[in-house]
């Protein structure tokens, strides 16, 4: 859906120095200069290519920087959906986060397998190549730890548990917090 679409779009535009022609196929470019509306659904494929420029380009492949990314994306998501934070309640914001993530992706892209007052478990499967999916997995991370701080989670700390991309049957972000 366009809500995290939108964010890719930007980025990229912010780059002109950058010929993107040499990144995507005709099918692509013209996304670079459409209006995106978040409320909009956008091809898969076009946002894999495009996270996977994005990695390349603006994060010079530092997967550090695209959680960091994932991070930063909290704000405006929480800004555009004020019921998503429940202040004080660091468990109740992932569970909305699950209700709302159904609005984002028509296939389940990640899957909340556990949640306690102090620890989650998340599934992450975009469905994508080994890369993209390494980076989207990177990013969901970084978006997990800022949830959870904005929402009064402490001393967050995160891992994998699993990782499709290296072989194992599914990619599996563990989180714990006080």
């Amino acid at each position: 859906m366009g809500t995290l679409f939108v964010d890719y779009v930007r980025m990229l535009r912010t780059r002109k120095d950058v010929d993107w022609a040499k990144y995507f196929g005709p099918q692509d470019l013209p996304y670079l200069t459409a209006r995106i509306t978040p409320d909009g659904w956008y091809p898969m494929s076009t946002f894999e290519r495009m996270g996977l420029a994005i990695l390349e380009v603006i994060a010079q492949g530092e997967l550090e920087t695209v959680k960091a990314f994932g991070a930063a994306s909290v704000d405006w998501l929480a800004e555009t959906h004020p019921t998503l934070l429940a202040k004080g309640d660091p468990r109740e914001s992932i569970m909305r986060f699950q209700v709302l993530r159904q609005s984002f992706f028509d296939f389940s892209a990640l899957e909340v397998l556990g949640v306690s007052d102090s620890d989650a478990q998340l599934q992450i499967a975009y469905q994508m190549g080994p890369v993209a999916e390494e980076a989207a997995s990177f990013q969901t991370m970084g978006f997990f730890i800022r949830l959870l701080e904005l929402s009064g989670a402490k001393s967050v700390e995160s891992k994998f548990t699993g990782r499709s991309w290296a072989g194992d049957p599914a990619t599996v972000c563990e989180l714990v917090w006080e």
